[in-house]
């Protein structure tokens, strides 16, 4: 039924046509064109085939619907559209650490100080750009399959989708909050026990690049326990439930646990009295936020297996925490 061909643009660079066909059961008279097509061309997530429903590059014998067209049963799709390429971005030989790779997926463990995704002020030196090099075929599939991002200064483990069928999938169980992330952070002050912080998060109302708890934004869940405890910080372990911007360093500065280094939501440096010379050091010295996304597990796309990787704290926070234990 799929057929994908490769075909070569005025410019030279390879492109990618789909062209498939599927036919409507009887048992799917009266549903939506879009939801039964997202179950017939299962590889591509349901906003792209509304968009080729949209564009007319989707159709039901032959003919251009919208999206909540209903169907009658025995009609025949068809689907015939140009993949979109990552054209704007450019290659580079950029070394990654590459955890994990096979046909569907990557899992990168990401250095500090390195961006994820081009956008203003950083349009090279980052991850897709490194993604692109390595691994060219991801060219065809959105973001360079970037799925999910840490920050430019949290380090840790990313999944990449190298294919549209594992980009899709891995967004739904995104959506779904079936992948497991786990952080370890070292925030400022005694946590006495652990717990979960419950909150909202939205743009923040003045600071535009800013996230913040708001009555009105998105629900936002994070789960922490605590690994270690020192004269005036916490060495902690946390779960996401939900996934938003900042979602760690906005829910720990909120019950005013903020995260060492984080200039954004913690404030100014935090110094306890009796603090010894090392110690000092290490805490003004320390020029990012103290967050490593240490643990990630997932079904795999194609095989539905429950796969898992974690990886070990970056020396710059194992020698903070040698700090703090020597007080």
């Amino acid at each position: 039924m799929t057929q994908l061909k490769n075909m070569d643009s005025a410019d030279g660079f390879p492109e990618e046509l789909i062209d498939e066909t599927a036919v409507v059961s009887p048992t799917s008279g009266g549903r939506r064109f879009d939801q039964v097509a997202a179950e017939l061309f299962a590889d591509y997530s349901r906003s792209r085939l509304q968009q080729w429903i949209k564009q007319g590059q989707l159709v039901i014998d032959g003919q251009q619907q919208t999206p909540k067209y209903k169907l009658q049963g025995g009609e025949v799709l068809h689907l015939k559209a140009r993949l979109e390429l990552e054209t704007e971005w450019q290659a580079e030989a950029i070394t990654l650490d590459v955890v994990f790779e096979d046909e569907d997926v990557l899992v990168i463990n990401k250095p500090t100080n390195f961006v994820v995704h081009p956008g203003a002020g950083n349009r090279s030196g980052t991850l897709l750009n490194g993604l692109l090099h390595y691994c060219p075929t991801l060219a065809g599939v959105p973001r360079a399959g970037i799925v999910h991002r840490l920050d430019k200064d949290t380090t840790g483990l990313m999944v990449v989708a190298k294919t549209l069928k594992a980009q899709t999938d891995l967004v739904s169980q995104l959506q779904a909050r079936t992948v497991g992330r786990e952080y370890e952070a070292v925030v400022c002050g005694i946590v006495t026990v652990g717990g979960t912080v419950d909150q909202p998060i939205g743009r923040h109302r003045t600071q535009r690049t800013k996230m913040a708890v708001i009555s009105d934004g998105k629900d936002a869940r994070t789960h922490y326990r605590v690994l270690q405890r020192f004269s005036a910080h916490s060495y902690l372990r946390l779960k996401l439930e939900s996934g938003r911007t900042h979602q760690i360093r906005v829910h720990m500065a909120h019950i005013r646990h903020p995260i060492v280094g984080d200039v954004n939501y913690g404030g100014g440096m935090r110094i306890h009295k009796g603090a010894s010379v090392e110690l000092r050091e290490q805490l003004i010295g320390f020029e990012r936020q103290a967050l490593h996304a240490r643990a990630l597990s997932l079904l795999h796309p194609s095989s539905g297996e429950p796969m898992s990787w974690s990886t070990d704290l970056p020396t710059d926070m194992q020698c903070l925490l040698k700090s703090l234990e020597n007080g």
